[in-house]
């Protein structure tokens, strides 16, 4: 077990009263964009999916010491400014003092089990309004996929126009990330084709009594000029799995010159890269912006 872990037990088993203290005692940035004028947010809520997989190895996530000790290494590289989790990861990265100066964002909908027959079920059993509040933090974040055969959309839209509400009357952000996904074979598919990706943004902008707090979360996909024109809302990049990290790095570069692009949210891309150097795929990244 490593000293971190080690240090997280103890304080949880002997003096769980201390994760309140620390979101009370943590200092919060300035703003929620680095020197670079972007957002560079590493997002590490997979595992409360039970998407732990990465590459070959369906178990890579699973890990909590490697995990958090990957976490720190990304949140320690000069330019990243956030970090998006789940609260069991959130707080363990605060007893570990790693969110000092950072903007923080919480997960709010993990229902949906990768792999499950009830992927699209996607309800709200994570963060919610008032204890983002509560803790401190920027903002909740909420997968919100769209299909259209199913019938557990309509609640899946409600619960993301319900978080957005709650969250807007605290100041504080809403991060949507649609999908247009459908079912086939069994298994619920994204569709990433540039209409669906706008019908998508069409969709999710219009969740809530009001957009201003509303930030989305979007696909790297193919015409992103195109994409990105069917809204006006704030919106940031997500990496997702990437195989070939040049053409990823490359295309990433290119939508972040587009007008409402604030920034990166990438996770499994740069904590697990194929070469095992966290820093180096998170400097990389950072470069881009």
């Amino acid at each position: 077990m490593s000293d971190k872990v080690s240090r997280i037990v103890e304080r949880r088993v002997r003096h769980p009263e201390s994760i309140a203290e620390a979101a009370a005692a943590r200092t919060r940035p300035g703003s929620l964009f680095g020197s670079h004028g972007r957002t560079m947010i590493i997002a590490a809520d997979h595992p409360a999916r039970g998407a732990n997989r990465v590459g070959d190895d369906p178990l890579a996530m699973a890990d909590r010491g490697e995990l958090l000790d990957r976490l720190c290494v990304a949140l320690e590289r000069p330019g990243v400014t956030g970090v998006l989790a789940t609260a069991d990861i959130l707080e363990d990265l605060l007893l570990l003092g790693a969110l000092e100066h950072k903007s923080v964002f919480g997960s709010m909908n993990r229902t949906g089990l990768a792999g499950s027959s009830f992927e699209i079920d996607d309800r709200f059993a994570g963060y919610d309004a008032e204890t983002i509040g509560r803790m401190r933090f920027d903002g909740g974040k909420m997968l919100t996929r769209i299909a259209l055969d199913d019938p557990h959309t309509p609640g899946v839209l409600a619960d993301s126009a319900n978080a957005v509400n709650e969250l807007a009357e605290r100041g504080l952000i809403g991060m949507i990330e649609p999908f247009l996904s459908h079912w086939a074979a069994g298994k619920i598919t994204n569709d990433l084709s540039p209409a669906a990706v706008i019908r998508s943004i069409t969709i999710a902008s219009g969740l809530g009594r009001t957009s201003a707090y509303t930030w989305l979360k979007l696909p790297v996909v193919a015409e992103m000029e195109r994409v990105l024109a069917s809204s006006t809302l704030p919106a940031v990049l997500l990496g997702g799995e990437v195989k070939d990290p040049d053409a990823a790095f490359a295309s990433w570069q290119k939508a972040l010159s587009l007008p409402t692009v604030q920034g990166l949210v990438v996770g499994r891309s740069l904590l697990y890269p194929r070469d095992g150097d966290v820093a180096k795929a998170v400097d990389t990244a950072v470069g881009l912006l």
